[in-house]
């Protein structure tokens, strides 16, 4: 794909993101997908994407909406609003499509979009993979990446939290 397509192109609307996946599977082009909050981001969150870039030609990242966030995470998060994750999001090199999904999980969006590769952190179980089986069914597969020891959102807050006091 090319890297010097729009914001607007990068972000497509979550209804259009099958038609666009059947487009590059006519192409011949092998998407990856991977998901998550992605609220204060940190060299975790951009290791992960370039794990998952790597294993296809094309990326989706699907991020989580705010209201989905706040049902996982509780009700101070996110810290940054979805449409403004998903902007920084768009603008990494690595990344060719950011949607946002308001479901707690990606499965509806996996069985919709069936990419030819899942990308998960290593921290989750082979068997917790949501949308591992539509993906494997497909003749896809999973990748799990390496975390980064010791960099979440949730140690960024901890530690933010501290000094404020």
């Amino acid at each position: 794909m090319s890297r010097f397509r729009s914001l607007a192109e990068k972000m497509p609307p979550l209804d259009r993101l099958a038609e666009i996946r059947e487009d590059l599977r006519r192409q011949g082009k092998t998407v990856a997908f991977t998901n998550g909050v992605y609220d204060l981001l940190h060299s975790g969150h951009v290791r992960t994407l370039r794990s998952a870039r790597s294993f296809g030609d094309v990326l989706i990242l699907a991020i989580n909406s705010d209201r989905s966030v706040r049902e996982i995470k509780g009700p101070k998060r996110p810290i940054v609003p979805e449409r403004e994750r998903a902007e920084v999001l768009a603008g990494f090199e690595m990344v060719d499509f950011v949607v946002v999904f308001d479901e707690p999980d990606p499965g509806a969006l996996i069985d919709r979009v069936i990419p030819d590769v899942l990308v998960k952190g290593g921290d989750w179980g082979a068997n917790a993979i949501i949308g591992r089986e539509t993906v494997e069914a497909h003749g896809g597969r999973v990748e799990r990446v390496p975390v980064v020891e010791g960099r979440s959102t949730t140690n960024i807050i901890a530690k933010v939290s501290g000094l404020a006091e």
